[in-house]
């Protein structure tokens, strides 16, 4: 029996009410894992004028549970998921003040057999009002925003008897369109689904062989008979023997899996994590870690994935590259000792430069700041921002935030306030928080 619990007060509920029923941010949002339009590019009005020559400042700091999933942003709201004991943990949050709105927990016991912990993987998604979550067990829920009370729950671990995989399950749904859209790897070649965003109920099945990787789902387009239809990218493959995966594009209406293009490392015990990056509109850039390389692809007509080439220049291991003006940047590396910020000619593949950003920097995670340059958050809690430069990137800021390991998550960019977390005990004995600077 799974136990829920919401907590709220009159005056908490007021304010989440405020930020989640249209009220206008002060600036941009950040709704959904990869920024507001699945490419880590933060709104303008939040990149402008990042961040001053005095440095950022701490705003305030929220005590968080276990996990790797970054928060998202709505309005004048926060919502953190994350594990507390044997509970998986959605907390709204002033994005103002950083004190508690509501809270909604559920029991989801999981004990991981590789001994990487049980936290939380996946960002919540906000659309209309409502959060989606989609736990490491596979349970999905659909919550009220403003108080945090759920409206409906899916047990799909168990509605596809999806494979336990790895480490538990960790894509990010994609809501579009009135449907919640996620890989489950499950059981008959049940691959991706889609529900009704409104009730839960059973839209479509995506039937192919390979399972569920880590990647989230991201929206595309592609050409029929000369219109644009939506389409969906996955890259996807999961914990089978002989290692299978890569690429699909499926059809957003009816699930109907319209190209495919492999690319998976051929060892078992890998995985692709990294998401799909959209390129120059048509075009998608896939990458994982343990010698598969990079791979870009081209939407054609109907849906249809051609690959145009493919490197071993850039292997992410889970961190999601960006493209700019271009370029495709994304660390390169498998640990912290050997990864590197690596530059690709986005036509060519070609690699323009590389640079560890000063030996412990690690696989940071990347925002696109559009004039302003780029960001990047090292796995040890030091930020950069940098300008692409010609034959090296220019470093214009940097500073240490904190010393502490596993700083795995996309830094968020919203309100004009950047949100890390520090996952990890810090070296000065800080336990496990959400930060919240100003800037």
């Amino acid at each position: 029996m799974k136990r829920f619990r919401f907590q709220r007060s009159v005056a908490a509920t007021f304010l989440c009410v405020l930020s989640c029923t249209g009220t206008k941010a002060l600036c941009g949002n950040w709704p959904r894992f990869l920024g507001p339009n699945h490419d880590c590019r933060a709104a303008a009005e939040d990149a402008a004028g990042f961040w001053k020559e005095s440095g950022l400042k701490r705003e305030w700091e929220f005590p968080k549970g276990k996990g790797w999933a970054p928060p998202v942003v709505e309005g004048e709201s926060v919502f953190l998921f994350h594990r507390q004991e044997r509970e998986e943990v959605l907390e709204c949050l002033s994005l103002n003040s950083g004190k508690s709105l509501w809270r909604c927990a559920y029991e989801a016991p999981y004990r991981d057999r590789y001994g990487s912990g049980d936290g939380a993987r996946t960002s919540p998604v906000v659309v209309d009002g409502k959060v989606w979550i989609f736990g490491i067990t596979g349970l999905l829920h659909c919550i009220n925003a403003k108080n945090g009370a759920v409206l409906w729950k899916r047990d799909l671990g168990k509605d596809y008897e999806m494979r336990d995989n790895f480490f538990g399950h960790g894509s990010t749904p994609l809501v579009l369109k009135g449907k919640v859209i996620l890989p489950v790897g499950g059981s008959q070649e049940r691959c991706a689904v889609a529900l009704d965003a409104n009730t839960g109920a059973d839209v479509w099945v995506a039937k192919h062989a390979w399972g569920a990787g880590y990647a989230s789902v991201i929206p595309a387009k592609t050409r029929v008979g000369g219109a644009m239809k939506d389409c969906v990218l996955l890259f996807t493959g999961g914990e089978v023997r002989p290692p299978t995966g890569g690429l699909l594009c499926l059809d957003a209406a009816d699930g109907t899996v319209l190209g495919e293009v492999s690319h998976r490392a051929r060892i078992a015990e890998s995985v692709n994590a990294a998401s799909p990056v959209l390129v120059d509109g048509n075009k998608v850039l896939t990458t994982e870690a343990y010698g598969s390389g990079s791979v870009l692809s081209e939407i054609m007509e109907g849906g249809k994935l051609q690959k145009i080439w493919s490197t071993a220049k850039l292997g992410a291991q889970f961190v999601t590259p960006i493209w700019r003006q271009g370029l495709i940047f994304g660390f390169d590396g498998q640990n912290v000792r050997l990864a590197e910020l690596v530059c690709l000619d986005a036509a060519s593949g070609q690699e323009k430069w590389r640079d560890d950003l000063g030996g412990n920097f690690g696989r940071g995670n990347l925002v696109d700041l559009g004039e302003q340059g780029v960001l990047a958050l090292g796995e040890n809690g030091e930020v950069v921002r940098f300008k692409p430069g010609g034959d090296k990137p220019e470093i214009v800021q940097r500073q240490k935030l904190f010393e502490a390991p596993e700083t795995w998550s996309i830094p968020i960019l919203a309100g004009r306030r950047l949100l890390v977390m520090q996952n990890e005990r810090a070296k000065d004995g800080a336990t496990p928080r959400l930060i919240c600077y100003t800037y």
